[in-house]
């Protein structure tokens, strides 16, 4: 079977002409398949529409959010409650194109490969405000976790399902994968896409998620690997950085040095911070869901 995961966030135009197209996208491959919309704490007629469409089409799975926890943690439900073998994700918002998922799916097959990433070509989003940032966070992705996908922010993506179900993904860390899934770079392809608009509705990116890829890129090489004993090796960092700021300056009456161990105590308590939001959320999940 072949489960396509797609989070809706007050989406309820965008979901009947995707769903067409996901379908028609689906039986051309011939296989059994399922679609599970995680509804995250929508507040228009989006739950309506997935129950319409539920009611019509038993291959159509709602899981509804307790609340609206972000994209990281309603892909990481689907993930969980999906059957298939292969997991396709995808956004909800009709940018991504359905007709691509065979393409994908085969090459995932036949090359042997972990993650199939999606590739924009000539996306339809601001240069400055979208594209720009977003080429230079995948370059600093690629350096910091060696997994060198053009692409990060491309949504539509497709997994074997083991590799899906191995983290619980906190909230902006969906942007690392498939690094954060550990997978290694030769075990990544990529498939280039034409980049939609949107059809219906207002995009959710804003300035705020700039700040958050920031605070991620700085804490993502922490996660890989090992991520609870470094957040104990951060700790200790954090106050011998304080203590070398104190005897710097009243001990050597050195004003350069004392900053120099605030500012690292500071940079160092804010990754400590985040890897510790990765490490509870590993320990206490990240959704409360449940199937309509």
């Amino acid at each position: 079977m072949i489960s396509v995961v797609i989070p809706v966030h007050n989406e309820e135009k965008n979901i009947e002409p995707l769903y067409a197209e996901l379908v028609s996208a689906l039986e051309s491959l011939g296989e059994p398949f399922e679609i599970i919309y995680v509804n995250d704490g929508s507040t228009d007629g989006t739950g309506e529409v997935l129950r319409r469409l539920k009611s019509r089409d038993s291959r159509v799975r709602v899981l509804e959010m307790d609340r609206n926890r972000g994209e990281a943690a309603a892909l990481t439900a689907g993930f969980f409650h999906a059957r298939g073998e292969i997991v396709v994700s995808m956004d909800g918002d009709g940018q991504n194109d359905p007709a691509y998922i065979p393409e994908m799916v085969q090459k995932l097959r036949e090359g042997g490969y972990k993650v199939v990433s999606g590739w924009r070509m000539k996306r339809k989003e601001p240069l400055l405000t979208r594209r720009l940032p977003s080429w230079i966070a995948n370059r600093i992705i690629g350096l910091v976790t060696g997994v060198r996908v053009h692409d990060n922010g491309c949504s539509l993506k497709v997994y074997r399902a083991e590799v899906v179900k191995r983290v619980q993904i906190p909230h902006g860390f969906h942007r690392f994968i498939p690094a954060i899934f550990g997978v290694k770079n030769h075990e990544v392809a990529e498939v280039r896409i034409v980049d939609r608009p949107r059809r219906f509705g207002r995009t959710h990116y804003g300035l705020k998620r700039t700040f958050e890829v920031l605070r991620e890129l700085l804490t993502i090489r922490f996660v890989l690997g090992k991520a609870r004993r470094k957040e104990k090796g951060l700790k200790i960092f954090i106050w011998a950085a304080l203590i070398f700021s104190i005897t710097a300056f009243t001990v050597f009456s050195s004003m350069v040095f004392s900053i120099l161990g605030l500012v690292s105590a500071g940079i160092a308590f804010l990754i400590y911070r985040n890897l510790k939001r990765f490490n509870h959320s590993q320990r206490s999940g990240t959704f409360r869901v449940r199937e309509v």
